[in-house]
């Protein structure tokens, strides 16, 4: 049990409850309940006294990192921590990596958009990087129960935030940099410097691995000494051949003057990436490339991630992309496996990033033979605002809107021929909707699985 609790609901006795002032709830509000909970402090930033000792700071949040960090950081020094940033590609490279790992026998848990995995434990996070109170706890407790080291994707707010303060990675990586939460960076080089940040948490010998195929890989080499790079232009790892088909990618890869070709349960050119830099990494930390290359048949993407149903002569496909850039590769993908037409059902976010609306509108459009818009997480804002926005960038008339995704997917798999595809994108592994502030469970898997069993009837 840690020492501090943020949360009133969560305090144990004996623990220090530190108010934190948040975007929607302040912590101060709830210190009575933390104390009749058993806290047996308070740190706050008001000037009253209360029943119990009474720590008044000017920044709750900084006391809290600072403590964090001063009284656990030796102890999860002995940790050896993978940190991956970048916009796309994060959570399958990660999710990749633990499983290659795993299969090698490493103590390995994973942290990221899709949760904090160690062992048979699977625990549901809110971020892709959690608060440091949760990060630190998560940790220390696999620790505890064994776990030597963690792959964990790094969100660029959390490098804003210092979620990370105190750790120290030994391995790091950057995938690449796409049109992507500029609501709250306001420019793609702001947005850059938040991922270039990461490399702050190196350790001085560790080594860090970029997509050279990126432009902005060149902001990470200029500042750090021990490179490698991955891609068709790698020095490192380098792209020589592929083969796709709807189940398998073959690759040709040429890795210190040697030539590997490999087939893996993946598809699609971006999840080439994926695939290298998960080997990459691996062998950065330690095992010889042949050992790896025996285990890359048997690992799998992470739920929602081209994740791919048959629904009778046709397929559908699950994923997660929610960019423009991760919207085009999808689609790309496709096309050059589809034998039929792309069908493609997509939406964006609520009180996130106007921007890429319209971007993602005519993308979808011009690449897709057919086009569903539908809700995605409309969270507080008016969902007709949102669609108002996607469709400033279309240019072409091969579209519907759709607000009800249940009724929107409905039609996509309605619409299918053989052999066509059906890209449901932008909620991946996520069963929920936002509507407001609340989360409604709706699984975009589960609704093509119903489609199936009642057409089956």
């Amino acid at each position: 049990m840690l020492k501090y609790e943020t949360d009133s609901r969560r305090v144990k006795p004996g623990q220090i409850f530190v108010a934190i002032k948040g975007h929607t709830v302040d912590g101060h509000d709830f210190v009575a309940s933390a104390i009749k909970n058993g806290a047996v402090a308070v740190v706050v930033q008001n000037q009253k006294e209360y029943d119990v000792e009474t720590i008044h700071v000017e920044d709750t949040e900084k006391y809290l990192k600072e403590h964090l960090v001063c009284e656990y950081q030796e102890k999860l020094s002995s940790l050896r921590l993978i940190g991956i940033t970048g916009t796309n590609g994060k959570t399958t490279t990660c999710y990749l990596t633990y499983q290659l790992l795993k299969k090698l026998g490493v103590k390995v848990a994973y942290m990221g958009t899709i949760g904090f995995y160690y062992e048979d434990e699977e625990i549901e996070l809110s971020n892709t990087t959690p608060d440091i109170l949760r990060l630190y706890e998560l940790f220390l407790n696999a620790l505890d129960k064994g776990c030597t080291t963690i792959v964990m994707e790094v969100s660029s707010h959390a490098i804003y935030y210092e979620r990370i303060a105190g750790l120290q990675f030994e391995i790091g990586g950057f995938t690449n940099l796409t049109e992507d939460h500029l609501d709250f960076h306001k420019t793609m080089e702001e947005y850059l410097q938040a991922k270039v940040k990461l490399l702050n948490y190196m350790k001085e010998d560790g080594t860090f691995i970029v997509n050279d195929d990126d432009e902005h890989s060149q902001a990470f080499e200029e500042r750090f000494s021990l490179i490698k790079e991955i891609g068709f232009n790698g020095k490192d790892y380098r792209i020589l051949e592929y083969h796709f088909t709807p189940a398998e990618t073959t690759l040709k890869v040429k890795i210190e003057n040697n030539e590997y070709t490999f087939s893996y349960h993946l598809t699609g050119k971006f999840n080439i990436y994926n695939m290298l830099f998960a080997i990459a990494i691996v062998h950065s930390y330690g095992f010889e490339l042949d050992t790896i290359l025996t285990q890359v048949k048997d690992v799998y993407p992470p739920k929602g991630r081209c994740e791919t149903v048959k629904v009778f002569d046709s397929f559908a496909v699950v994923d997660y992309a929610h960019t423009p850039d991760a919207v085009e590769k999808v689609i790309d993908c496709y096309l050059e496996l589809a034998e039929g037409k792309i069908i493609t059902v997509v939406g964006c976010g609520g009180d996130r990033d106007p921007l890429k609306r319209p971007i993602m509108g005519r993308i979808a459009t011009e690449k897709s033979d057919y086009v569903i818009f539908t809700d995605d997480n409309p969270r507080t804002e008016d969902e007709q605002k949102i669609m108002d926005d996607i469709l400033k960038g279309v240019n072409k008339t091969n579209y519907e809107v759709i607000l009800d995704r249940h009724q929107a997917i409905k039609r996509a798999l309605e619409l299918l021929k053989p052999n066509d595809i059906a890209l449901i994108l932008g909620k991946g592994h996520e069963d929920y909707q936002i509507l407001g502030h609340e989360k409604v469970h709706f699984d975009d898997r589960e609704e093509i699985e119903k489609f199936i069993q009642e057409r089956s009837c």
